[in-house]
């Protein structure tokens, strides 16, 4: 019974900033479990490798699509071209994002437009674009790929964790729409995953310090979050919805 209600087989996800990180490590924890992958970016040579990685081994077809998710014309066409290659989508995971750190007094329109169309916009856009195909077979799994930093912040990182924030209350309020109709929408809030997002904007400093931050003291292997993920796309988390799910090695619970 357990294995059967973590299978994916038959099913379709689409993950969104699939080429690298926790993107590529959730879309290959569902292709092991059975699911037919699309996956997305900005950059093909990204894909083309990923493609390959997440398809090693498994039964799964694993197909992309380069797509800017600051561009609504490239969002639309994503859902599209899910639709058009596999018939469905029963998975989608809100994963692409990006952080420009500037503080309160220092944001710009141009920082604040782009972040918010990338982190935010974007997924309501393309949850809103799959989800009548969802509805039309009862069956759906929409997971928000939101923050520590939706729960708890740091100096500069104003856009970054009102996006965040945002996507929890996206989740919410979209799990009530679509509960009637066997959707789930849940969030999981990773905390330290060592990425190359973080890899690029902090120092030597910012990383040991976010290490000592967790419980286990050090950074988490973007593999540990596909277990996270695999429960809420399956069976298994059927009756978990309108939640933010704490994937952070117990950082927030580490306050002194």
């Amino acid at each position: 019974m357990i294995p059967e209600m973590f299978d994916l087989t038959g099913k379709v996800a689409l993950v969104t900033g699939g080429s690298k990180g926790l993107g590529k490590a959730m879309s290959r924890g569902f292709a092991e479990a059975g699911a037919n992958i699309v996956i997305s970016s900005r950059h093909e040579e990204e894909l083309q490798e990923a493609q390959k990685e997440i398809q090693a081994g498994t039964k799964a077809k694993v197909v992309y699509r380069v797509a800017d998710m600051t561009n609504r014309a490239d969002v639309k066409a994503l859902a599209q071209f899910a639709l058009d290659t596999f018939g469905r989508v029963d998975i989608l995971v809100n994963n692409a994002g990006g952080n420009k750190p500037q503080r309160i007094e220092d944001i710009t329109d141009e920082v604040w437009d782009n972040i918010v169309e990338l982190n935010l916009t974007s997924c309501m856009a393309l949850t809103r674009a799959l989800v009548p195909q969802m509805k039309d077979r009862k069956w759906g799994r929409i997971i928000h790929i939101s923050s520590i930093m939706g729960l708890a912040s740091k100096e500069a990182r104003n856009v970054y964790s009102a996006t965040k924030s945002a996507l929890i209350g996206l989740a919410r309020a979209s799990a009530l729409d679509l509960g009637p109709f066997g959707i789930t929408v849940n969030c999981i809030c990773p905390g330290p995953f060592l990425t190359d997002l973080p890899g690029k904007i902090l120092s030597p400093e910012e990383k040991a310090t976010f290490a000592s931050r967790t419980a286990l003291n050090r950074w988490g292997d973007p593999k540990e979050l596909a277990g996270t993920a695999l429960l809420l796309a399956s069976d298994a988390g059927s009756y978990i919805t309108g939640t933010a799910i704490t994937v952070d090695g117990g950082t927030v619970v580490k306050t002194f």
